[in-house]
């Protein structure tokens, strides 16, 4: 199959090897927790908040200063981890790279005092937007230079697939290369190649060649089975340092590889690994649970819940037109105009205090308030400027949070820019335990700090591109007043 060519999913996935045993990832958490075993906490520095999409009861910081992790790193259950959040999509080039070098210098620092050894997991977009190689490249400058760079974006929930080296997005029964997805129009992101090794080609300009980037195919993985990655892993991985593609079309496939990593580990093999959000729960030997709902949450009371959406890929779109048009009048929506926040500080200002006013009294009465920006994309000259225009969204709608009085009955936050902002300045999160998922692939989360905000709160981080054009609905229609008693 060419690197372009639209694939039908079910005979695509019928035509594969069958897939390893289920019983893996309960394996590799055995493992994991024998106190004999060498592995290495994982770290999880997350580009956005949507990579804890897959994990339950696991704790994530945004914050990382030296006693906190020291701390945190002592807290950690025995081949255990946590994630950082780190924003680094949201921010331009320089500071993406200062902030990983800073993260790793006190990971270094705390793991030393904590007498725990660690790696570090670069979590980032599963349709391959993101800082690369630029944080890899951060995260050796303090940690050394890894064996090999593990490149491993599938994504089950999001119908996110590489086979044959291609990574595909899932569109309806459809698999499209992800080079002819919007996301790889991204005005900051953009990509051209859907053949992962061409891919990493096209981001280091050259500097690596493709002769240097290796993959580990799916008969491989379930043929071969961990023994036959192993060997491939023992064999290429060593003064090369190759960059290594990760064929899955299932979780079972990144099972069977975390197995092989973690054999290889034990022998000294040290990667660096730039993946999506899949990879880090089979890593951690975490089973998927069922998405929580209003009743296990305890909901009650008969307040409105808030939906805040910044996100502006066409999926969020989609989801929110339908979220507005199913709801009809259990929903009221204000919509916050990006051209006359754009305008002046005084217009933003205006624009903020109306959406408020709005809010507080619908949430008060029991009415699902849903504060989105309006749906016209605005794009700067340059990556920079559209970067710096996404930014002074995200202050307004922080803005708006932070003055919001009404405590809702709970908030989900659309996008990864947004929910990380808005967990970290609007709602005041240090420190939260990822709890589950609100449907799949969506995560969320409660904060306890005192210092927060609002704790207890549930938090939902919806991802802008993964679900159905209904699952935003569902969710909000699922947690509404009623539904828990």
């Amino acid at each position: 199959m060419s690197s372009d060519e639209v694939l039908d999913r079910d005979s695509t996935l019928g035509s594969l090897p069958p897939a390893p045993s289920k019983e893996l990832r309960s394996n590799v958490r055995a493992l994991l927790q024998n106190p004999s075993s060498k592995a290495p906490i994982l770290v999880i520095l997350d580009d956005d908040p949507t990579g804890t999409q897959t994990c339950h009861d696991v704790n994530i910081l945004t914050v990382w200063d030296v006693p906190r992790l020291v701390i945190e790193f002592k807290e950690t259950r025995h081949g255990g981890g946590f994630f950082i959040l780190t924003n680094s999509r949201a921010m331009h080039p320089q500071q993406a790279r200062h902030l990983i070098t800073e993260i790793c210098t006190n990971l270094q620092s705390a793991s030393k005092e904590a007498g725990v050894t660690f790696e570090v997991v670069l979590r980032s977009d599963s349709t391959l937007r993101g800082h690369f190689p630029l944080e890899a490249e951060a995260a050796e400058q303090i940690l050394g230079a890894a064996d090999a760079w593990v490149l491993c974006p599938f994504f089950l929930q999001g119908g996110r697939y590489t086979i044959g080296d291609v990574h595909y997005v899932q569109e309806g029964d459809k698999l499209v290369p992800a080079a002819q997805t919007p996301f790889a129009k991204d005005a900051t992101f953009g990509y051209k190649s859907s053949n992962l090794r061409d891919y990493v080609v096209e981001k280091t300009k050259g500097a690596i060649s493709k002769e240097k980037i290796t993959s580990i195919s799916l008969e491989t993985i379930r043929i071969g089975g961990i023994e036959g990655v192993l060997k491939q892993l023992t064999e290429e991985v060593g003064n090369n340092r190759p960059v290594i593609v990760i064929n899955a079309a299932a979780d079972e496939d990144v099972d069977v590889v975390v197995a092989a990593l973690l054999k290889a580990s034990e022998s000294g093999r040290r990667c660096l690994f730039r993946t999506g959000a899949a990879f880090v729960s089979a890593r951690l030997g975490i089973q998927s649970i069922p998405p929580i709902s209003a009743r296990q949450l305890g909901l009650s009371g008969n307040v409105g819940g808030l939906v805040i959406a910044g996100s502006y890929v066409p999926k969020t779109t989609s989801q929110l037109e339908a979220l507005r048009n199913l709801s009809g009048n259990r929903l009221t929506s204000v919509v916050i105009d990006v051209r006359t926040l754009l305008q002046s500080p005084a217009a933003a200002d205006e624009e903020v205090s109306k959406a408020l006013v709005i809010a507080e009294r619908e949430i008060k009465r029991g009415q699902d308030v849903l504060v989105m920006t309006s749906r016209e994309l605005i794009l700067g000259e340059d990556e920079t400027a559209s970067l710096d225009i996404g930014a002074t969204v995200a202050r307004v709608l922080v803005s708006f949070l932070q003055k919001l009085e009404q405590k809702p009955r709970y908030i989900i936050a659309k996008g990864g820019i947004t929910s990380s902002d808005m967990a970290t300045k609007g709602l005041r999160m240090k420190r939260a335990l990822i709890v589950g998922q609100a449907a799949p692939g969506v995560p969320l989360w409660r904060c306890d700090e005192p210092e927060s905000k609002w704790p207890g709160l549930p938090y939902v981080v919806f991802p802008g591109n993964v679900g159905t054009n209904e699952t935003l609905y569902e969710v909000v229609r699922d947690w509404s007043v009623g539904q828990s008693e």
